[in-house]
């Protein structure tokens, strides 16, 4: 049976190679501490931190994995090919995070296959980090679990959109029926996180 989110605060537990807290135990703590402040899941890169995670919680909460990874010839970077799927299948994440936009992936692989692969390969859920609502729309079609806002204003298409962007995600809760909503980006302030969580 899939692990479900409580609704509440998501922390993204994360640092990347050139960044101060990469490495050690700074990211596994990072959650420790999130989780004493409440917090109800994390987001973690990297099979090595999502597996220090669940360590250090005693997987007592939920971890949204991805793998950020750079190929060449493609913007797409979260989760990007099999390889990585295959990889987060193996670790302790409770749900698998894809980049679920529209922009062609590494070797043409399809977001479509990946979602396939991870249904016949695992019990993880998964969730569609989107830009627009088109690619919302494709993400619940295709039967993802989640769908998040993670991409709004980071594609060529949406570059420039002040996120928390309010009136998507309203479109977004009211819009999409079967996939529940992740709001994701942007919330920097106790006014922006209430008018969040007001879109429900």
């Amino acid at each position: 049976m899939k692990t479900l989110l409580k609704r509440g605060l998501i922390v993204s537990c994360q640092a990347l190679k050139n960044e101060p807290l990469y490495g050690g135990s700074s990211i596994p703590k990072m959650a420790v501490a999130a989780k004493m402040g409440g917090a109800v899941g994390f987001r973690a890169n990297t099979v090595r931190d999502i597996n220090a995670i669940y360590r250090y919680i005693a997987g007592s909460l939920p971890i949204i994995g991805l793998i950020k990874q750079v190929y060449e010839g493609t913007p797409v970077y979260i989760t990007p090919t099999l390889k990585e799927v295959k990889a987060l299948i193996r670790s302790k994440c409770d749900f698998i995070a894809l980049d679920a936009t529209a922009r062609p992936r590494h070797n043409g692989e399809k977001l479509a296959d990946l979602v396939a692969y991870i249904r016949d390969n695992s019990e993880k859920a998964i969730v569609a980090d989107i830009a627009t609502y088109e690619e919302a729309e494709e993400a619940e079609r295709l039967g993802f679990d989640y769908i998040s806002s993670t991409m709004r204003s980071y594609t060529a298409e949406t570059e420039g959109i002040q996120i928390p962007d309010i009136e998507f995600l309203r479109k977004l809760q009211t819009g999409i029926r079967k996939a529940k909503i992740i709001a994701e980006g942007g919330i920097h302030s106790y006014e922006a996180l209430s008018q969040v969580l007001d879109t429900g």
